[in-house]
């Protein structure tokens, strides 16, 4: 038998219902803020809670389909990558973070 350690440290941030269809909610960490998403269809994603373009608090935006529009200049990021889309795609990325659902809580992880 081989034993597989997951080398990434999760952490439970609170259960997914608590974050609304097409929402999201930032989680303070010692690393900086975190924004966690919750699209339409419950899937999450989390990522660094600053739009590459400039540092708008994507926690603020509107989820629409697996992208979040930022609130400062509309930049819509994609949820998956981190990515811009469109027109603003390949200048930049938001770092995306490790998040996984376990029992209805959202666990983040920390490499």
């Amino acid at each position: 038998m081989t034993l597989t350690l997951d080398p990434i440290a999760w952490t439970d941030v609170g259960a997914v219902t608590d974050i609304p269809l097409r929402g999201a909610r930032r989680v303070p960490t010692a690393q900086g803020d975190i924004a966690i998403f919750r699209t339409g269809d419950g899937a999450v994603f989390a990522l660094k809670d600053a739009c590459p373009h400039k540092g708008g608090p994507l926690s603020q935006g509107m989820v629409h389909g697996r992208a979040v529009a930022c609130p400062l200049h509309g930049w819509n990021i994609d949820l998956a990558t981190g990515e811009p889309m469109g027109a603003d795609h390949g200048k930049g990325c938001t770092p995306t973070i490790p998040l996984r659902v376990e029992q209805g809580r959202l666990l983040l992880g920390r490499a």
